[in-house]
Protein backbone atom coordinates (compact mmCIF):
# COMPACT_ATOMS: atom_id res chain seq x y z
CA UNK A 1 0.00 0.00 0.00
CA UNK A 2 1.28 3.33 -0.86
CA UNK A 3 1.60 6.45 1.52
CA UNK A 4 -1.17 7.96 -0.81
CA UNK A 5 -2.97 5.00 0.25
CA UNK A 6 -2.10 5.48 3.88
CA UNK A 7 -3.01 8.76 4.33
CA UNK A 8 -6.59 8.60 2.90
CA UNK A 9 -6.70 5.70 5.63
CA UNK A 10 -5.49 8.49 8.09
CA UNK A 11 -8.52 10.85 6.85
CA UNK A 12 -11.23 8.22 6.90
CA UNK A 13 -9.85 7.27 10.73
CA UNK A 14 -10.57 10.72 11.88
CA UNK A 15 -14.07 11.35 10.10
CA UNK A 16 -15.78 8.08 12.49
CA UNK A 17 -18.31 9.56 14.40
CA UNK A 18 -21.11 8.42 16.13
CA UNK A 19 -24.63 7.64 14.38
CA UNK A 20 -27.92 9.26 15.54
CA UNK A 21 -30.71 9.93 13.85
CA UNK A 22 -33.88 11.58 15.05
CA UNK A 23 -35.82 13.55 12.85
CA UNK A 24 -38.61 16.02 14.37
CA UNK A 25 -41.15 14.33 12.98
CA UNK A 26 -40.62 10.52 13.83
CA UNK A 27 -40.99 12.61 17.63
CA UNK A 28 -44.00 13.82 16.73
CA UNK A 29 -45.42 10.60 15.05
CA UNK A 30 -43.84 8.54 18.22
CA UNK A 31 -46.22 10.85 20.70
CA UNK A 32 -49.27 9.93 18.08
CA UNK A 33 -48.71 6.38 17.76
CA UNK A 34 -48.74 5.77 21.20
CA UNK A 35 -52.01 7.81 21.52
CA UNK A 36 -53.63 5.56 18.77
CA UNK A 37 -51.86 2.21 19.77
CA UNK A 38 -54.07 2.58 23.46
CA UNK A 39 -57.13 1.72 20.96
CA UNK A 40 -56.07 -1.05 18.41
CA UNK A 41 -56.54 -4.85 19.00
CA UNK A 42 -53.36 -6.05 17.48
CA UNK A 43 -50.01 -4.85 16.32
CA UNK A 44 -47.88 -5.94 13.28
CA UNK A 45 -44.14 -5.51 13.96
CA UNK A 46 -42.30 -5.14 11.07
CA UNK A 47 -38.46 -6.13 10.62
CA UNK A 48 -35.21 -6.13 8.97
CA UNK A 49 -34.73 -9.95 8.79
CA UNK A 50 -30.91 -8.97 7.81
CA UNK A 51 -30.86 -7.27 11.45
CA UNK A 52 -33.61 -8.11 13.78
CA UNK A 53 -32.31 -7.60 16.65
CA UNK A 54 -30.93 -3.94 15.36
CA UNK A 55 -34.67 -3.05 14.26
CA UNK A 56 -36.20 -3.60 17.68
CA UNK A 57 -37.42 -1.22 19.38
CA UNK A 58 -36.89 -1.52 23.30
CA UNK A 59 -40.39 0.19 24.29
CA UNK A 60 -42.80 -1.24 21.90
CA UNK A 61 -43.36 -4.17 24.35
CA UNK A 62 -44.26 -1.48 27.00
CA UNK A 63 -46.61 0.43 24.55
CA UNK A 64 -48.54 -2.80 23.09
CA UNK A 65 -48.87 -4.49 26.97
CA UNK A 66 -50.86 -7.79 25.91
CA UNK A 67 -52.12 -7.01 22.75
CA UNK A 68 -52.12 -9.39 20.01
CA UNK A 69 -48.87 -9.29 17.64
CA UNK A 70 -47.82 -10.37 14.78
CA UNK A 71 -43.98 -10.17 13.80
CA UNK A 72 -43.05 -9.76 10.28
CA UNK A 73 -39.56 -10.30 9.16
CA UNK A 74 -39.41 -8.67 6.01
CA UNK A 75 -36.57 -8.38 3.20
CA UNK A 76 -36.74 -12.54 3.29
CA UNK A 77 -35.21 -12.54 -0.06
CA UNK A 78 -32.22 -10.98 1.13
CA UNK A 79 -30.43 -13.70 3.62
CA UNK A 80 -30.28 -17.68 2.87
CA UNK A 81 -33.01 -20.36 3.66
CA UNK A 82 -31.10 -21.73 7.12
CA UNK A 83 -30.80 -17.74 8.21
CA UNK A 84 -34.49 -17.76 7.87
CA UNK A 85 -35.28 -20.91 9.08
CA UNK A 86 -32.77 -20.01 12.27
CA UNK A 87 -35.03 -16.30 12.90
CA UNK A 88 -38.20 -18.27 12.72
CA UNK A 89 -37.09 -21.00 15.24
CA UNK A 90 -35.68 -18.35 17.80
CA UNK A 91 -38.18 -16.05 17.62
CA UNK A 92 -41.04 -18.99 18.34
CA UNK A 93 -38.75 -20.31 21.13
CA UNK A 94 -38.92 -17.02 22.69
CA UNK A 95 -42.84 -16.86 22.83
CA UNK A 96 -43.73 -15.36 19.12
CA UNK A 97 -47.03 -16.56 18.37
CA UNK A 98 -47.07 -15.34 14.54
CA UNK A 99 -43.90 -15.31 12.87
CA UNK A 100 -44.09 -14.53 9.31
CA UNK A 101 -41.06 -14.11 6.93
CA UNK A 102 -42.05 -11.82 3.71
CA UNK A 103 -40.53 -9.68 0.61
CA UNK A 104 -43.13 -7.13 0.25
CA UNK A 105 -41.31 -5.58 -2.75
CA UNK A 106 -42.34 -8.42 -4.86
CA UNK A 107 -45.39 -9.96 -2.30
CA UNK A 108 -43.56 -12.92 -1.12
CA UNK A 109 -45.40 -13.72 2.22
CA UNK A 110 -48.07 -11.01 2.13
CA UNK A 111 -50.78 -13.56 1.73
CA UNK A 112 -49.79 -15.54 5.22
CA UNK A 113 -49.97 -12.23 6.84
CA UNK A 114 -53.74 -11.24 5.46
CA UNK A 115 -54.54 -14.80 6.97
CA UNK A 116 -52.59 -14.39 10.49
CA UNK A 117 -54.47 -10.64 10.36
CA UNK A 118 -57.72 -12.49 9.65
CA UNK A 119 -57.21 -15.07 12.20
CA UNK A 120 -56.40 -12.29 15.19
CA UNK A 121 -59.18 -10.43 13.55
CA UNK A 122 -61.60 -13.45 14.13
CA UNK A 123 -60.13 -13.87 17.63
CA UNK A 124 -60.52 -10.34 18.58
CA UNK A 125 -64.30 -10.59 17.99
CA UNK A 126 -65.02 -14.05 19.07
CA UNK A 127 -63.68 -12.80 22.57
CA UNK A 128 -66.22 -9.48 21.93
CA UNK A 129 -69.23 -11.56 21.28
CA UNK A 130 -68.39 -13.47 24.31
CA UNK A 131 -68.69 -10.20 26.06
CA UNK A 132 -71.67 -9.21 24.55
CA UNK A 133 -70.64 -7.14 22.08
CA UNK A 134 -70.70 -6.68 18.39
CA UNK A 135 -68.12 -7.76 16.09
CA UNK A 136 -66.67 -4.67 14.27
CA UNK A 137 -63.32 -4.25 11.74
CA UNK A 138 -60.53 -5.07 13.82
CA UNK A 139 -57.97 -2.02 14.42
CA UNK A 140 -54.59 -3.24 14.14
CA UNK A 141 -51.16 -0.92 13.61
CA UNK A 142 -48.39 -1.56 11.51
CA UNK A 143 -45.25 -0.57 13.44
CA UNK A 144 -41.47 -0.56 13.06
CA UNK A 145 -38.23 1.19 12.28
CA UNK A 146 -38.23 3.66 9.28
CA UNK A 147 -37.24 1.82 5.70
CA UNK A 148 -38.22 -1.67 7.04
CA UNK A 149 -41.00 -2.26 4.62
CA UNK A 150 -44.48 -1.16 6.46
CA UNK A 151 -46.02 0.58 3.94
CA UNK A 152 -45.29 -1.60 0.82
CA UNK A 153 -46.21 -4.36 3.08
CA UNK A 154 -49.45 -2.24 3.66
CA UNK A 155 -49.58 -1.55 0.11
CA UNK A 156 -49.65 -5.27 -1.05
CA UNK A 157 -52.17 -5.88 1.36
CA UNK A 158 -54.53 -3.37 -0.33
CA UNK A 159 -53.66 -4.47 -3.70
CA UNK A 160 -53.16 -0.94 -4.03
CA UNK A 161 -50.98 2.35 -3.76
CA UNK A 162 -52.62 3.58 -0.99
CA UNK A 163 -49.44 4.44 1.08
CA UNK A 164 -46.25 6.33 -0.06
CA UNK A 165 -43.09 3.91 -0.17
CA UNK A 166 -39.70 4.49 -1.58
CA UNK A 167 -36.81 2.63 -0.66
CA UNK A 168 -35.48 5.12 1.74
CA UNK A 169 -36.18 6.39 5.68
CA UNK A 170 -38.34 8.89 6.43
CA UNK A 171 -41.31 9.00 3.78
CA UNK A 172 -43.96 8.02 5.53
CA UNK A 173 -44.51 11.37 8.29
CA UNK A 174 -47.97 10.60 9.20
CA UNK A 175 -50.27 8.46 10.41
CA UNK A 176 -53.31 6.78 8.38
CA UNK A 177 -55.86 3.86 8.40
CA UNK A 178 -56.74 1.89 5.56
CA UNK A 179 -59.69 -0.07 5.31
CA UNK A 180 -58.62 -3.80 3.68
CA UNK A 181 -61.83 -5.58 3.31
CA UNK A 182 -64.54 -5.41 5.68
CA UNK A 183 -62.95 -6.50 8.92
CA UNK A 184 -60.03 -5.09 9.11
CA UNK A 185 -58.27 -1.42 9.52
CA UNK A 186 -54.61 -1.10 9.35
CA UNK A 187 -53.15 2.00 10.73
CA UNK A 188 -49.73 2.87 8.64
CA UNK A 189 -47.30 4.96 11.08
CA UNK A 190 -44.08 6.18 10.27
CA UNK A 191 -40.62 4.79 11.12
CA UNK A 192 -39.91 4.84 15.11
CA UNK A 193 -36.70 4.63 16.34
CA UNK A 194 -35.41 5.66 20.26
CA UNK A 195 -34.00 9.10 20.79
CA UNK A 196 -30.50 8.29 21.12
CA UNK A 197 -28.93 5.20 19.22
CA UNK A 198 -26.53 4.40 22.49
CA UNK A 199 -25.70 1.00 20.65
CA UNK A 200 -23.33 2.02 17.86
CA UNK A 201 -22.47 -1.60 16.56
CA UNK A 202 -26.93 -1.60 16.04
CA UNK A 203 -27.08 1.99 14.79
CA UNK A 204 -24.57 1.22 12.37
CA UNK A 205 -26.18 -2.11 11.05
CA UNK A 206 -29.38 -0.08 10.31
CA UNK A 207 -26.86 2.81 8.66
CA UNK A 208 -25.65 -0.45 6.77
CA UNK A 209 -29.11 -1.51 5.65
CA UNK A 210 -30.56 1.74 5.17
CA UNK A 211 -32.76 1.81 7.71
CA UNK A 212 -31.79 5.21 8.93
CA UNK A 213 -30.98 8.36 6.88
CA UNK A 214 -28.01 9.24 5.30
CA UNK A 215 -27.50 12.39 6.77
CA UNK A 216 -26.61 10.40 10.05
CA UNK A 217 -23.61 8.98 9.01
CA UNK A 218 -20.45 8.98 6.79
CA UNK A 219 -20.36 6.34 4.05
CA UNK A 220 -16.92 5.64 4.01
CA UNK A 221 -17.29 5.02 7.76
CA UNK A 222 -19.79 2.59 7.70
CA UNK A 223 -18.82 0.89 4.73
CA UNK A 224 -15.42 -0.06 6.53
CA UNK A 225 -17.41 -1.39 9.01
CA UNK A 226 -19.45 -3.43 6.83
CA UNK A 227 -16.56 -5.22 5.38
CA UNK A 228 -15.26 -6.14 8.94
CA UNK A 229 -18.42 -7.49 9.28
CA UNK A 230 -18.49 -9.75 6.71
CA UNK A 231 -14.93 -10.76 7.44
CA UNK A 232 -16.09 -12.17 10.79
CA UNK A 233 -18.62 -13.87 9.10
CA UNK A 234 -19.07 -17.73 8.52
CA UNK A 235 -19.24 -17.70 4.82
CA UNK A 236 -16.49 -14.89 4.18
CA UNK A 237 -14.36 -17.92 3.02
CA UNK A 238 -15.98 -20.38 1.99
CA UNK A 239 -15.54 -22.02 -1.70
CA UNK A 240 -18.78 -21.97 -2.75
CA UNK A 241 -20.53 -18.88 -2.77
CA UNK A 242 -17.85 -16.78 -0.55
CA UNK A 243 -18.05 -13.65 0.45
CA UNK A 244 -14.73 -13.36 -0.02
CA UNK A 245 -14.55 -14.50 -3.43
CA UNK A 246 -17.58 -12.19 -4.11
CA UNK A 247 -16.55 -9.00 -3.29
CA UNK A 248 -12.83 -9.72 -4.50
CA UNK A 249 -14.40 -10.39 -7.95
CA UNK A 250 -16.92 -7.42 -7.81
CA UNK A 251 -14.25 -4.98 -6.85
CA UNK A 252 -11.90 -6.58 -9.32
CA UNK A 253 -8.98 -7.43 -6.76
CA UNK A 254 -5.62 -8.10 -8.35
CA UNK A 255 -3.35 -11.09 -7.71
CA UNK A 256 -1.12 -9.13 -5.49
CA UNK A 257 -4.10 -7.95 -3.76
CA UNK A 258 -5.00 -9.45 -0.42
CA UNK A 259 -8.17 -8.70 0.91
CA UNK A 260 -7.61 -11.07 4.35
CA UNK A 261 -4.78 -8.21 5.51
CA UNK A 262 -6.78 -5.06 4.27
CA UNK A 263 -8.74 -3.80 7.25
CA UNK A 264 -12.22 -2.27 6.09
CA UNK A 265 -10.34 1.24 5.76
CA UNK A 266 -8.01 -0.22 3.28
CA UNK A 267 -10.80 -1.87 1.44
CA UNK A 268 -12.48 1.98 1.08
CA UNK A 269 -8.97 3.51 0.23
CA UNK A 270 -8.60 0.87 -2.35
CA UNK A 271 -11.64 1.52 -4.15
CA UNK A 272 -11.44 4.70 -4.08
CA UNK A 273 -7.89 4.46 -5.45
CA UNK A 274 -8.98 2.42 -8.52
CA UNK A 275 -11.42 4.92 -9.38
CA UNK A 276 -9.09 7.41 -9.50
CA UNK A 277 -10.82 10.19 -8.17
CA UNK A 278 -9.81 10.13 -4.54
CA UNK A 279 -13.18 9.97 -3.18
CA UNK A 280 -14.00 7.93 0.25
CA UNK A 281 -17.67 8.88 0.32
CA UNK A 282 -18.36 7.90 -3.40
CA UNK A 283 -16.22 4.18 -2.69
CA UNK A 284 -18.40 3.72 0.58
CA UNK A 285 -21.42 4.77 -0.87
CA UNK A 286 -20.82 2.16 -3.66
CA UNK A 287 -20.15 -0.76 -1.33
CA UNK A 288 -23.29 0.24 0.73
CA UNK A 289 -25.50 0.15 -2.31
CA UNK A 290 -24.23 -3.08 -3.28
CA UNK A 291 -25.04 -4.61 -0.35
CA UNK A 292 -28.41 -3.42 -0.47
CA UNK A 293 -28.82 -5.08 -3.81
CA UNK A 294 -27.28 -8.22 -2.53
CA UNK A 295 -24.78 -7.83 -5.64
CA UNK A 296 -21.83 -8.55 -2.14
CA UNK A 297 -24.48 -11.93 -1.98
CA UNK A 298 -27.41 -12.92 0.31
CA UNK A 299 -26.77 -12.87 4.13
CA UNK A 300 -27.82 -11.30 7.65
CA UNK A 301 -25.76 -9.57 9.37
CA UNK A 302 -27.12 -10.78 12.76
CA UNK A 303 -27.76 -14.58 13.50
CA UNK A 304 -29.60 -15.93 16.66
CA UNK A 305 -27.40 -15.44 19.62
CA UNK A 306 -26.32 -18.84 20.88
CA UNK A 307 -27.99 -19.40 24.48
CA UNK A 308 -26.00 -21.02 27.54
CA UNK A 309 -27.13 -24.24 28.64
CA UNK A 310 -30.16 -23.84 30.98
CA UNK A 311 -30.80 -20.35 29.62
CA UNK A 312 -34.73 -19.83 29.85
CA UNK A 313 -36.81 -17.17 27.96
CA UNK A 314 -37.18 -15.24 31.15
CA UNK A 315 -33.77 -15.34 31.90
CA UNK A 316 -32.58 -14.05 28.71
CA UNK A 317 -30.31 -10.61 28.65
CA UNK A 318 -31.82 -8.69 25.81
CA UNK A 319 -28.99 -6.17 26.05
CA UNK A 320 -25.95 -7.75 24.66
CA UNK A 321 -27.40 -9.59 21.72
CA UNK A 322 -25.77 -7.33 19.20
CA UNK A 323 -22.36 -7.31 20.36
CA UNK A 324 -20.85 -9.32 17.74
CA UNK A 325 -21.68 -11.05 14.03
CA UNK A 326 -23.89 -14.10 15.58
CA UNK A 327 -23.01 -17.25 13.86
CA UNK A 328 -25.64 -20.54 13.61
CA UNK A 329 -24.92 -23.10 16.10
CA UNK A 330 -23.98 -26.75 14.99
CA UNK A 331 -27.47 -28.22 15.43
CA UNK A 332 -30.27 -29.68 13.34
CA UNK A 333 -33.63 -27.76 13.84
CA UNK A 334 -36.95 -28.72 12.46
CA UNK A 335 -39.16 -25.77 11.48
CA UNK A 336 -41.69 -24.42 9.41
CA UNK A 337 -40.39 -21.55 7.01
CA UNK A 338 -43.92 -19.67 5.89
CA UNK A 339 -41.49 -17.83 3.53
CA UNK A 340 -41.15 -21.19 1.82
CA UNK A 341 -44.42 -22.66 2.73
CA UNK A 342 -42.75 -26.24 3.51
CA UNK A 343 -41.56 -27.83 6.43
CA UNK A 344 -37.92 -29.39 6.39
CA UNK A 345 -34.89 -30.21 8.66
CA UNK A 346 -31.41 -27.81 8.03
CA UNK A 347 -28.27 -28.65 9.01
CA UNK A 348 -26.52 -25.85 10.87
CA UNK A 349 -22.79 -26.69 10.67
CA UNK A 350 -20.35 -24.72 9.74
CA UNK A 351 -18.86 -25.21 6.08
CA UNK A 352 -16.64 -27.63 5.38
CA UNK A 353 -13.36 -26.78 3.61
CA UNK A 354 -14.28 -28.44 0.85
CA UNK A 355 -17.21 -26.41 0.39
Amino acid sequence: MTETDVNRGSRLAQQVRLVQWYPGHIARAERALREQLKAVDAVVEVRDIRIPLATTHPDIPDWIGNKLRVLVLNRADMVTDAERSRWVSWFKKRGEKHVVLTDAKTGKGVKRVMEVASSVAKEVNEKRVAKGLLPRPVRTAVIGYPNVGKSALINRLTNSKTCASAPRPGVTRDLRWVRVGGDLDLLDSPGVLPGRLADQTAANRLAMANDIGEASYLASSVAARLIEEMKRHERWSSRRGGLKEIVEKRYKFGPDDDIDEMTGEDVVCYLAAKAQDDDLERAGTRILNDFRKTALGSFALELPPRGKRGDSVASYNKTDYRRQVHFISDEDVRYHDPYRGDIGTVRASRPSKEE
